[in-house]
């Protein structure tokens, strides 16, 4: 049998102590009861030497009188003594409940203004108070809430327990969110009268949780978590449940922690006016301004963390090496939360023992979901030798390979990163006309890298309304942080130009939304790529902050032919294919793949093998696409 917990043993012989206290109580308002009953105003009910320390605490925060504090244990003494709840219908000669009447009649130091709307036994709700016509003869009885508090039960009001639930206990901060905490600690510690209000606010949500949970944790306070769609929308209920909430952190003492979403500012605001309690807001941006109001950002942790958050949660799993967690670490910016999570389910996904290959796959599942909605993502299934580019651009695309595969190497172990924040991110821009290969450039990239891809078309983006590109892009890049996914911006033009040169405030807001765009993409910790068909309309001062340039060249004779060797999958059935002839066709790359996806779909309507005169008519249609004339000579003969 396991030995009895001391704390328990302590708080258990507390309970008793407080009930004991309470009955001696009880037992005056018996006596002050009798003395009622027989009119003797002169008899004295001498009080009892020990007070109920739990009454003691609530009369102190709340502020009540001796009367309103004797009007509580005459209604605790109705519902817990048979007694007094007899007594007191003996006095009002069997007329039923008890009345604040009989409170005024039996009760030493009575006042009136202990039912005022105002007071405290009102307006925190202590005591039910029925029909106020009257109020001699309004009906009073203690608030369940109220009464399970005095007994020492740890019960949530009822009206509180549909919108609110205890935050559970962080788990332990890594240094960075530490310092965050410790700083919230230190705010509420060093105030005089009202504490401040705390917004925890940034990409990490769970850590700004844990942050409000360790911070309450050390400062003793019960954390009690509120959601903002939660709050009602009338005046009157969400007064109630001010008043509510407030008396809950008194009698708990604990913090109120909100998690907002920024959709219903119109019922937080007015809700925040009315709480008197510890207030911590949790939300993805800080609050309108608020005169009492502290803002901290909760970032993810910090490289050097995650590796260790990573180290912690695989330290038993054979194979995960520091070697093996560096890119892991590198590529996903991921909230200690996450990291827990997904080590758990590689593990729980694997029959043997997990390898960093699978480890990579769950991460890159779930870092998905931010921008899942925000961008097209395209599944890569392109490898280098679907690209036929010149010497010199597969030297560059392999050399931007290399950067964002080393760049944990070079930026986190050799120092690089501590030189600068700035220009750490790897930017590209792949300018080139229509079809010669710029997607499947960025899709041969994200392929041999193992990270996902993901479109933005820029001329959505961008808004004619001022501060709506930045919105616009700020949300992508924050989604995007966590997975470090390739971006392809296409359509460049829609946002650059030449607009250096500034000539009216069009030009200038345009130079600020192309400004913020290189500014995240510098600090961006994946991929980005831009694609223009027209590269001379972007100014070399935006050029200058990329950092590699790609001109994909519409292909020649001998690329052509090469582009039509290497688009025929092996398994299709085909004739005799003439490369030199197909090679004629002026088109680019892309145009050939369409040629050779509508000839291979005639073939397969007359079930024959591919052959020169499906590619025939499947060229004429795609030139009528293009509107440019059919040169018969390019295709005269074709069989």
């Amino acid at each position: 049998m396991n030995a009895p917990d001391d704390n328990r043993i302590a708080n258990d012989q507390w309970v008793e102590h407080n009930r004991q206290a309470l009955n001696g109580e009880l037992a005056w308002v018996h006596h002050l009861l009798e003395n009622a009953l027989r009119r003797d105003t002169d008899a004295v009910a001498d009080k009892p030497a020990v007070s109920s320390p739990i009454l003691d605490f609530l009369c102190e925060q709340f502020r009540l009188s001796p009367f309103e504090r004797a009007v509580l244990l005459l209604c605790a003494g109705v519902d817990l003594e048979a007694p007094i709840a007899d007594l007191c219908t003996e006095i009002q000669d069997g007329s039923g409940p008890l009345t604040f009447g009989l409170a005024l009649v039996a009760l030493p130091e009575s006042h009136w203004s202990a039912l005022a709307p105002q007071s405290p036994l009102r307006y925190w709700q202590l005591v039910n108070v029925g029909d106020t016509t009257r109020l001699t003869s309004a009906r009073l009885s203690l608030d369940e809430r109220i009464l399970h508090y005095l007994l020492g039960v740890p019960a949530l009001d009822a009206r509180l327990s549909s919108v609110v639930r205890d935050l559970p206990a962080a788990p332990a901060l890594p240094p960075s969110q530490l310092r965050l905490a410790g700083q919230l600690q230190h705010a509420w510690n060093s105030a005089h009268g009202r504490l401040p209000l705390i917004s925890l606010h940034g990409p990490d949500r769970s850590g700004a949780r844990a942050v409000a949970a360790h911070a309450c944790a050390e400062l003793a306070l019960r954390r009690l978590l509120l959601r903002a769609d939660d709050i009602p929308a009338g005046a009157d209920e969400r007064g109630q449940l001010a008043r509510l909430l407030t008396r809950e952190c008194v009698l708990t003492g604990g913090a109120l922690v909100i998690e907002t979403d920024g959709a219903h500012d119109a019922q937080l605001t007015p809700l925040l006016d009315h709480l008197a309690c510890p207030v911590i807001l949790l939300g993805d941006a800080p609050p309108a301004a608020h005169s009492r109001c502290l803002s901290l950002e909760i970032r993810k942790p910090l490289a050097a963390e995650q590796r260790e958050l990573w180290r912690g949660a695989l330290a038993h799993v054979a194979g995960f090496d520091d070697a093996a967690l560096l890119p892991i670490a590198a590529h996903f910016d991921f909230a200690a939360e996450d990291i827990a999570a997904a080590a758990e389910e590689v593990r729980a996904a694997s029959d043997d023992e997990p390898s960093p290959h699978a480890l990579w796959q769950v991460c890159r599942q779930r870092a998905r979901g931010g921008l899942e909605h925000l961008a097209q993502r395209i599944t890569p299934r392109a490898g280098w030798n679907d690209l036929v580019l010149p010497a010199a651009q597969l030297a560059v695309l392999h050399d931007v390979a290399r950067q964002v595969r080393h760049r944990a190497t070079v930026y986190e172990q050799w120092g690089f990163a501590g030189k600068s924040e700035r220009g750490l991110g790897i930017s590209a821009l792949f300018a080139g006309d229509s079809g010669t290969g710029k997607t499947l450039a960025a899709e041969v990239l994200a392929g041999e890298l193992g990270l996902d891809l993901y479109r933005i078309d820029l001329s959505a983006v961008v808004s004619k309304y001022i501060g709506e590109t930045e919105k616009n892009l700020e949300r992508l890049f924050a989604a995007a942080e966590t997975s470090g996914a390739v971006l392809l911006f296409d359509e460049a033009d829609a946002l650059f130009g030449k607009r250096s040169e500034v000539k009216d405030s069009h030009d200038r807001y345009a130079n600020l939304e192309i400004s913020y765009l290189l500014q995240r993409m510098e600090s961006y910790r994946g991929l980005s790529i831009l694609t223009t068909n027209l590269k001379s309309s972007l100014d070399t001062a935006f050029l200058r902050r990329i950092r590699f340039v790609v001109q994909f060249p519409f292909p020649d004779a001998a690329q052509r032919t090469e582009i039509w060797r290497r688009i025929f999958p092996e398994a299709l059935p085909r004739g005799t294919l003439n490369l030199d002839q197909l090679a004629r066709l002026h088109v680019s790359g892309g145009n050939i793949r369409n040629i050779a996806l509508n000839a291979a779909f005639l073939a397969a309507g007359e079930a024959q093998p591919l052959s020169m005169t499906h590619l025939a008519h499947a060229a004429r249609t795609e030139y009528a696409k293009l509107e440019k004339p059919v040169n018969e000579a390019e295709i005269g003969g074709w069989r």
